[in-house]
């Protein structure tokens, strides 16, 4: 880098002269009179030998001389340089200052290191602090006293312009940023709080006149690579700096850049000018020095001293008995040692230290204090939690348990507490004991919430069985004559009440408030609603197979629950109606859920409309309205519907569709019966019979071989009849019929006369196992229901060979069974008379 690029030019000698030629030939130069307001300061401050241009001349590619570690540790800038940061956006000038702390100004020449760090807060817009990081929390060595004069001084003299401090820690350690950061703003705040303020300012916060920030850096002697990366990160950081949100983006009262030369000059003349910043006296600079030295040592016997150590170890697992006696007469011996030591010193900064020294023992141990407390507060805690579980085994009241337990628990915490006091400190506990008072109260919270949670889920367990099972068994008998839904309230209302009362008596040991123990006995009351509308919905899920089976029960039962038998004397369409009454009386009362005991007339307008028919009005111009095209009932909310008027509607035609085979069974069955039955003709024909058929019947009286005649005639008639089965062969159709009975006839008389020639023949043993001669497909299914009548009508020899086995395939069942009643009784008459 050569000088053109930077320009560095001594601003300020080491003996304060301002170089008034070498600022305007900068100026020049570098061109900054052209900048307007676009332009930074940037200015770095520090121990002598840190590091301050060599962090930088990589910082800014400036080329301000460095130490020279070969040849020693010793002063490398004198007085103030400034220079051009190159590359850098916008314009920015940076100041090197001479360090602070160096051996060659000696401890009795301060002012020029207070003179300098004042004029760099007053005219830069950022300034690094350039500190080490084991200096961290050191009183000179992080530059505190300087700040605090500087701050002090700043106040009166110049208005606030919010200058950027941006702390750079130098060779950075293990201890991460985080945990540094913090104590350094905390430092910078104790100082600005300390400081006096002039009347103006005497309000004003820290913010007001400075931006704290902190960065870290590792060591560029044993980490350069990394160091040079992390430098090449902070630089990105100068760019656009101005600019909102930049390092100095909220800064105030800029001065124009062709002005920068004056009011340099200026600045450092009020400074040179001020007393203010003039060295204390060497007594009190000496006493704080040593008494400075004493309290550091004395600091570091307390904490490796012995039994502190073991103290501080023991005390991180387990509470230690006498705790606050123990570490307070710790305590005793090294504030001792401190008063033996610095006795000579002056008193005023002999006393400050000690309560320094003091202060920081204190926040040595404190950690301590705070594990002791926490094995106190953990100790009630659990004690409480212990005594609380054994008070409720033990049968008490909840919130008595509570008050009792938590109060024994607080003292038990108060006691430990006046154990482990140090009498150097009145620490506050308030804040455990606070803490103790909230883990106390959140677990007797959620310990009530579980009851709370038990008791309710085991009443409303007790509630879902006993009302669950009922009232499915009453919707099972809806419908047979009893008011379903007065029943299902008055069910309801017993067990809830029943329900009510237990779970009362046992919220009264939680001591609710009135609103809370309302609201749960409401819910309780809620969920055993909730258990009849759920069951109310189920069931009117099933409507229709509910609605079929109580059809099909009335219909095919009487009043005595005995299945019926169609005779033909039975009214079928009355039964049918009633059938279909029963079935209409169950839709409405699924339809919806009645708990509230208000009037509707849902079944009115179910059985107006699907049962009578819809009423028409004389005369009328407008055509009537259907009543079940709606979604809604009038009486009946939407959240207690369940079965809408649509739906109802739809349910019923679809049931209709459903029963109508049963009825027209019924009808058939009945029909069947009928033709059974009726193989007498009509009255008048049998009386027109006897009145022209007399003289034939005297005839047949006077001469017994006609009458022989005939009835041989009719047994031979009726037994084809039966092998025939007249019956099924017309069942199809008379033409079928005729046309069968053609093609059968003969050999059926022709099998007949061969049965009866067979059974005039003696037999002296019957056959074992008599042969069966294979029949045809019309005369296995004839004979397979006949076998009873001609086993008695013929011999056993004859009517094994062509009766077919009783494990035939019989057809279908009762109504073509029930038809040929009459034709077995028949059968059975004519095997007797044989």
């Amino acid at each position: 880098m050569g000088s053109e690029d930077c320009c560095a030019t001594q601003l300020i000698d080491g003996n304060g002269q301002f170089n008034e030629r070498g600022l305007e030939h900068f100026v020049r130069t570098v061109k900054l009179a052209d900048c307007g307001l676009s332009y930074a300061v940037v200015s770095i401050m520090g121990p002598q030998s840190s590091g301050k241009s060599t962090l930088l001349n990589h910082l800014f590619r400036t080329n301000f001389r460095e130490m020279d570690a070969i040849r020693g540790r010793n002063q490398t800038t004198k007085g103030i340089w400034i220079a051009k940061c190159v590359g850098i956006e916008p314009f920015t000038v940076v100041m090197d200052l001479e360090g602070t702390d160096g051996r060659e100004r000696g401890e009795d020449d301060t002012t020029f290191e207070k003179q300098s760090a004042l004029f760099a807060l007053a005219i830069s817009d950022i300034v690094l602090i350039n500190i080490w990081c084991h200096d961290i929390g050191r009183e000179h060595a992080a530059n505190k006293p300087l700040l605090k004069t500087v701050f002090q001084v700043m106040m009166r003299l110049f208005s606030p312009r919010k200058t950027t401090l941006l702390f750079v820690i130098r060779d950075k350690t293990k201890t991460p940023l985080e945990r540094l950061e913090p104590v350094l703003k905390e430092d910078i705040q104790k100082i600005w709080d300390a400081v006096s303020k002039p009347q103006a300012h005497k309000d004003t916060k820290l913010s007001e006149f400075f931006n704290v920030e902190v960065t870290a850096l590792p060591s560029y002697e044993e980490k350069e690579e990394q160091f040079k990366g992390q430098v090449a990160q902070l630089r990105r950081r100068f760019f656009n700096s101005i600019a909102p949100g930049g390092l100095a983006g909220d800064r105030r009262g800029v001065i124009p850049a062709s002005g920068f030369s004056v009011s340099a000059q200026e600045i450092w003349k009020v400074i040179k000018e001020n007393k203010d910043l003039d060295l204390p006296a060497h007594k009190v600079m000496v006493a704080t020095v040593r008494c400075e030295e004493i309290t550091n040592e004395t600091l570091s016997r307390l904490s490796s001293d012995e039994d502190w150590v073991n103290l501080e170890e023991t005390v991180q697992y387990e509470a230690v008995p006498d705790f606050g006696k123990k570490l307070g007469s710790i305590l005793d011996f090294y504030l001792s040692e401190y008063d033996i030591e610095a006795v000579y010193f002056d008193e005023g900064v002999r006393n400050a230290k000690r309560q320094q020294l003091e202060s920081r023992a204190l926040q040595l141990v404190y950690p301590a204090f705070q594990a002791m407390l926490g094995h106190l507060r953990t100790k009630a805690f659990n004690t409480f939690k212990n005594d609380l579980e054994q008070s409720l085994q033990k049968g008490k009241g909840f919130a008595l348990s509570v008050r009792e337990c938590s109060q024994l628990s607080m003292l038990e915490f108060d006691q430990g507490c006046a154990d482990v006091a140090v009498k150097q400190a009145d620490w506050d506990t308030s804040k455990v004991r606070e803490k103790l008072r909230r883990d106390i109260e959140a677990h007797a919270t959620s310990v009530r919430t579980a009851k709370l949670e038990e008791l309710k889920a085991e009443y409303e367990r007790q509630l879902t069985g006993a009302l669950a099972e009922p009232v499915e068994s009453l919707f099972d008998a809806a419908g047979a004559g009893q008011d379903t839904w007065a029943s299902i309230r008055k069910l309801y209302k017993r067990e809830t009440e029943n329900a009510l009362l237990g779970f009362s008596a046992s919220l009264s040991g939680f001591e609710l408030d009135c609103s809370k123990f309302d609201k749960m006995l409401e819910n309780l009351k809620a969920n055993a609603r909730g258990v009849i509308e759920k069951k109310a919905r189920e069931e009117a899920g099933k409507a229709l197979i509910r609605m079929k089976d109580r059809f099909s029960s009335v219909f095919s039962h009487d009043a005595d629950s005995m299945p019926r038998m169609w005779t033909g004397k039975e009214d079928i369409k009355k039964i049918t109606k009633q059938a279909r009454d029963a079935a209409l009386k169950l839709l409405s009362i699924l339809a919806a859920i009645r708990l509230d005991e208000q009037p509707d007339n849902v079944e009115h307008i179910l059985r107006s409309t699907l049962i009578d028919g819809p009423v028409v009005q004389a005369r009328s111009i407008e055509a009537p309205t259907d009543p079940l095209a709606a979604s809604t009932w009038e009486e009946i909310p939407p959240r207690y519907t369940l079965i809408t008027p649509v739906q109802c509607k739809s349910l019923w035609r679809q049931f209709k569709t459903e029963t109508e085979y049963s009825v027209t069974q019924a009808i058939s069955a009945q029909e069947a019966y009928r033709r059974s039955n009726s193989w007498l003709p009509p009255p008048w024909a049998i009386v027109a019979i006897a009145v022209l058929g007399f003289n034939e019947f005297m005839a047949l009286l006077r001469n017994p071989l006609y009458l022989i005649v005939l009835f041989v005639l009719y047994l031979l008639t009726k037994a084809l009849w039966v092998q025939l089965d007249v019956n099924a062969e017309f069942r199809h159709g008379a033409v079928s019929g005729i046309l069968g009975l053609s093609s059968r006839i003969l050999p059926t008389i022709m099998n007949l006369l061969k049965k009866l020639a067979e059974a005039g023949q003696p037999h002296p043993q019957p056959p074992q196992s008599p042969p069966r001669p294979p029949l045809d497909s019309h005369s296995f299914r004839n004979q397979s229901q006949r076998q009873p009548t001609l086993s008695h009508s013929i011999p056993a020899s004859s009517s094994s060979s062509t009766i077919s086995s009783p494990a035939s395939v019989v057809e279908h069942t009762s109504p073509l069974m029930q038809s040929h009643a009459g034709d077995t009784d028949t059968d059975t008459e004519l095997s007797s008379t044989s």
